[in-house]
């Protein structure tokens, strides 16, 4: 490798992971705002936040990387064209065609990344997020119910359990503590296990204990029960994906799937790669500026790029999934131009604007 060769990509590499870092930590607000909001609805343990929120970004890596390698590579031209360093490699000979093996040493590698995440990592995140919480929801722990701890739950009330078992299906010694309509219910058990009505339903089950309940403005109007059984609901849980559902099958079985939807998903997940490649072949027209010009035009003209070429990508996937564009015609109409397209600007890039010079000489 050629010390310009060098020089160019660790620029390129240096921008390129700058913008990535920022990306994702203005994503993980997002991702993190919604997880905490289904644990504290009681349908997300709180101990899979760390490995629900990893594996959310894997899902999310493919629309991620191709915006944080368009604009990386852009504020990196950019500011080569500011400082007048790409003025003096054309001066010495070195053109768009020379570039493109910089740019590749990083395209390249970012691409199939995004593409092993789009087909293969992304599907099996998917899966495995839902699979985790499939299981979780079997477990009173879902409920953010903790043995030794007082816990608020999200339909209101309080409640306390002395030991849980391993499975998280059998409690032991639980205290409860409940107010509406201006009445307070205290319920105490000795032991309890969760059972399901339905898909979504949980209840628990609390045996062979006390229930007491009366005014809470302190009148005296009390009542005290001992009861064998007494049931109690927990917070719904998300209604389980069917597992036949296109977004959680692997691409393999897509390929063999006639359904709309699937074939939606099947070029919802080849797409992205094929876009991060045009849009990095584009980089370099869009960020061609003069010395003194300021590079934050071309950087929103790339961002703007972009957001039109995945909106496009969305709506392809909806037509597709309702059948309004034939299942062959898949996504091959934005990505087929886009990759023509870019590649035609990044090998002319310059000459007609030296055609014109000399026309007017």
């Amino acid at each position: 490798m050629s010390k310009l060769d060098r020089y160019l990509l660790s620029d390129f590499v240096q921008s390129f992971l700058a913008t990535l870092t920022v990306l994702l930590v203005v994503s993980v607000g997002g991702v993190l705002v919604d997880i905490l909001g289904r644990i504290a609805d009681g349908r997300l343990p709180a101990g899979l936040l760390l490995s629900q929120l990893g594996l959310q970004f894997i899902v999310y890596l493919p629309i991620i990387l191709p915006l944080a390698l368009l604009l990386g590579l852009a504020l990196a031209i950019a500011r080569l064209y500011r400082d007048s360093e790409m003025a003096v490699l054309t001066a010495v000979g070195v053109g768009p065609k020379r570039l493109l093996r910089p740019i590749l040493m990083l395209v390249v590698p970012v691409v199939a990344v995004i593409g092993a995440c789009s087909l293969w990592l992304g599907p099996w995140a998917d899966r495995a997020a839902e699979t985790m919480v499939e299981n979780a929801s079997r477990s009173v722990v879902v409920a953010g119910l903790e043995p030794g701890k007082f816990t608020q739950l999200s339909g209101g009330g309080i409640v306390y359990l002395s030991s849980l078992s391993e499975d998280g299906t059998a409690l032991g010694k639980i205290f409860m503590q409940r107010q509406k309509d201006g009445r307070i219910d205290v319920v105490t058990a000795n032991r309890g296990s969760m059972f399901f009505e339905g898909e979504r339903q949980r209840f628990l089950r609390l045996e062979d204990g006390y229930r007491l309940e009366g005014p809470a403005d302190g009148g005296l109007d009390y009542r005290l029960m001992r009861y064998a059984s007494n049931e109690v609901a927990l917070p719904d849980r998300d209604e389980p994906r069917n597992q036949d559902d296109p977004e959680m099958l692997p691409t393999t079985r897509l390929f063999g799937d006639e359904r709309p939807a699937a074939q939606a998903q099947l070029h919802w997940r080849i797409t992205p790669p094929l876009l991060a490649l045009g849009f990095a072949l584009l980089t370099l027209p869009l960020a061609r500026s003069a010395p003194r010009q300021q590079r934050y035009g071309s950087i929103m003209l790339a961002f703007l790029a972009y957001v039109v070429g995945v909106s496009m990508m969305i709506s392809g996937r909806q037509w597709l999934a309702t059948g309004k564009l034939p299942p062959e015609a898949g996504m091959w109409w934005l990505t087929l131009p886009l990759l023509a397209l870019a590649t035609w600007l990044y090998f002319r890039d310059g000459r007609l604007r030296r055609r014109r010079a000399r026309a007017g000489a």
